[in-house]
């Protein structure tokens, strides 16, 4: 045995790590203050508790929570969450109660980018961080007793954001990379000989930025570094093979998905023309790439997604999850319009599942704001790299204006963190709210790993003048570590003001990226946006979308495709009356429509414009 196996035997195989032999898989996820939610509806980011980042420590000393390239799967009925370097999985039976899981056996250093898939009566994954490991395989999930059969994966460079499938007819299949340099590639597997590649690995395709346009690098598709290629996911629908991959850069608000079809699982793969399939520039929340695409019990697909926070650190990140199917003509499609505000979960009855929006429109923006906490006056302490292009600059001001600004990087920090502390907005008239969400922010965070004593707790109240006071909600006696509380009333409170009266919070720091509120106003909607037109540049990549402004508009959204009855992209815009396209595909002719919107409702689109 030489050297170099035996250092992989003993530094990579052995990943398991121990738990209590008692500990049982879970039956019913809990939330906050020990109650199971009830809820028909879910907004982005999901709020899970995200993992603080703790392999970056001896580094930098910088604390942050994460959660990025999400591998779903569906076993026995249940949805299985796999999360970069978490220290373990979540696992839910109705994609809005989700609860952690802290395995038996796991890898000691957290999986990077793991994969996941379902083989026979097991779940099979691989994550090691090395890049060079077996794959595991478990019967008990909920336990996570996982196995590891000793068999090392080790192609020449190393697995990178792997993906494992099982095709139909039982082969399996790894796909991996994560580079600006090397393609995605792919191999099968032996699933009667330890999972190990039968042959060697082929290369399947890589990007070509100066065709496609949002495979182009940085914020908007506008710098020149190379761009990277990452996070394979393979499905099959009807007879076609479907190989997702990630693009251009985690931390960028264009980072998305595409996909190569083909009728073989390793080619030859053709590009789809209707290219990205998951893109969300916009909005709140910004970013939907790296993901995967799993089928719920009611046979619906839902896709996955990295969305960017990119302040403490680049790879700050969170999930987002969105309705996802295919068109008659097999076109696949994500649906990120007002992909941040409250949607029907996948047990919710809708008409229609590519339109679970509920309508409830954002209330609380740019509302005045006020609370009886100056900001912070502090140094930021985060791994900024802005300078060299592969981050945006920081914001700095930490005012409470930055609570309702819709811009989850800008952040209102309070000096102090006691329990006299609020704040709140008046949203200027009385209107019917549905659901709210607390946004909590971390900064100059001292904790690391997965502490078991994080918590908030708060309660919100709502007054119609300002003098009176109900309590909508009360989380004062909560237990579990809610980052994105995401509060559906049981019944819509008719409201002006909204108040967060502050109780504890386990952070050193009160901050707060973003209080939402949603619901109906009591007014007219927009009117459709008039004199509509794009003009495609020269550099086909990018047009460019402008607009009459409409009056009492709080934003627009744009919709384009490559069919007329299938707009499935969309960018939503606050305050603008033109937006700058970048992420065409040259020798493609494209449709077009926008819409207004504000907190009473959406306006009717537009008249739809073609360009070649």
């Amino acid at each position: 045995m030489n050297k170099i196996f035996l250092f992989f035997l003993l530094t990579n195989l052995f990943f398991l790590q121990s738990c209590s032999p008692e500990q049982q898989g879970m039956d019913n996820p809990v939330t906050e203050a020990g109650h199971v939610k009830s809820y028909e509806t879910y907004c982005n980011p999901i709020d899970i508790d995200y993992s603080y980042m703790s392999h970056y420590r001896a580094r930098s000393n910088v604390s942050y929570r994460s959660g990025a390239d999400p591998a779903v799967v569906n076993y026995q009925g249940k949805y299985y969450l796999f999360v970069t370097r978490s220290h373990g999985y979540w696992v839910s039976d109705d994609m809005s109660n989700w609860q952690f899981i802290d395995p038996q056996s796991w890898y000691f250093k957290g999986s990077n980018a793991p994969a996941a898939a379902v083989y026979t009566d097991k779940i099979i994954a691989y994550g090691d961080p090395s890049g060079r490991g077996p794959v595991i395989e478990t019967d008990n999930p909920g336990l996570g007793d996982w196995q590891t059969n000793y068999a090392v994966l080790n192609p020449p460079g190393g697995i990178q954001d792997p993906d494992l499938f099982v095709d139909d007819d039982g082969r399996v299949y790894l796909y991996e990379e994560s580079s600006n340099l090397w393609p995605i590639r792919g191999v099968e597997l032996d699933p009667d000989n330890y999972f190990v590649p039968m042959g060697e690995q082929t290369d399947l395709f890589n990007l070509k930025p100066e065709e496609h346009g949002w495979e182009r690098f940085g914020q908007d598709h506008r710098s020149d570094l190379k761009p990277y290629i990452e996070g394979p996911w393979m499905m099959k629908h009807n007879d076609t093979y479907y190989l997702e991959y990630g693009a251009p850069g985690t931390q960028w608000n264009v980072y998305a998905d595409g996909v190569y079809t083909s009728e073989n699982p390793l080619g030859p793969f053709t590009y789809a023309p209707y290219n990205p399939i998951s893109y969300k520039p916009g909005g709140f929340l910004k970013g939907s790439g790296h993901g995967s695409t799993v089928r719920d019990n009611r046979g619906n697909y839902w896709h996955y997604a990295t969305m960017a926070i990119s302040v403490n650190y680049k790879f700050e990140r969170r999930i987002g999850m969105y309705p996802a199917g295919f068109e008659d003509d097999g076109q696949m499609w994500v649906n990120t319009a007002y992909g941040d505000y409250p949607h029907y979960l996948p047990e919710s009855d809708v008409d229609n599942h590519k339109e679970r929006f509920t309508g409830w429109m954002l209330l609380s923006y740019q509302k005045p704001v006020s609370t009886n906490s100056p900001p912070v006056d502090g140094t930021i302490n985060v791994v900024d790299e802005s300078e060299s292009g592969y981050m945006q600059e920081q914001i700095v001001d930490f005012d409470i204006g930055k609570i309702n600004d819709e811009e989850i990087r800008s952040y209102w920090v309070s000096a102090a963190n006691h329990d006299s502390i609020y704040f709140q907005v008046d949203l200027e008239e009385v209107m019917d709210v549905h659901a709210l969400q607390i946004n909590f922010q971390d900064y100059n965070s001292k904790i690391f790993g997965r502490p078991d004593t994080l918590r908030q707790q708060f309660v919100i109240q709502t007054s119609t003048d300002g003098e009176e006071w109900q309590t909508a909600a009360d989380f004062s006696e909560n237990t579990k570590d809610m980052p994105h509380a995401y509060i559906e009333l049981e019944e819509p409170v008719e409201a002006r003001y909204i108040r967060y009266d502050h109780e504890y919070l386990t952070n050193e720091h009160l901050a707060v990226s973003e209080f939402r509120v949603f619901g109906k106003g009591k007014g007219e909607k927009p009117v459709t946006p008039g004199n509509f037109t794009v003009n495609r540049m020269d550099d086909a990549r990018n047009a460019m979308l402008s607009w009459e402004a409409v009056p009492d508009a709080t934003g627009y959204v744009i919709y384009w495709g490559i069919e007329e009855e299938s707009l499935n992209l969309s960018a939503m815009i606050y305050g603008e009356t033109g937006y700058e396209l970048r992420a065409l595909n040259t020798g493609q002719g494209y449709y077009y429509q926008v819409e207004a919107f504000n907190e009473n409702g959406i306006s009717e689109k537009s008249e739809i414009v073609f360009t070649e």
